[in-house]
């Protein structure tokens, strides 16, 4: 395997690892992303980025998004 493949699995490998990062901290919080995974296209060829897709969602879990990425009021 060339460096640049192997370079590329490592890509793909910690994409994969931070999709599913990401999936357990979004639902923690109550947030799932039906669609949320590795960008298929991006994994692919001679020299792979490994995206990750978020995907579609629909209003209220873009919304519940927001919600949660809203920084909190402190108290005082």
């Amino acid at each position: 395997m060339t460096r640049n493949r192997a370079q590329g699995a490592d890509r793909v490998k910690e994409a994969g690892l931070a999709c599913e990062e990401l999936r357990a901290a979004l639902t923690a919080a109550g947030v799932v992303l039906p669609s949320l995974g590795l960008d298929p296209v991006s994994c692919s060829g001679s020299a792979p980025l490994g995206l990750i897709d978020l995907g579609r969602c629909n209003i209220a879990t873009a919304r519940a998004l927001a919600a949660v990425l809203r920084p909190r009021e402190t108290a005082r």
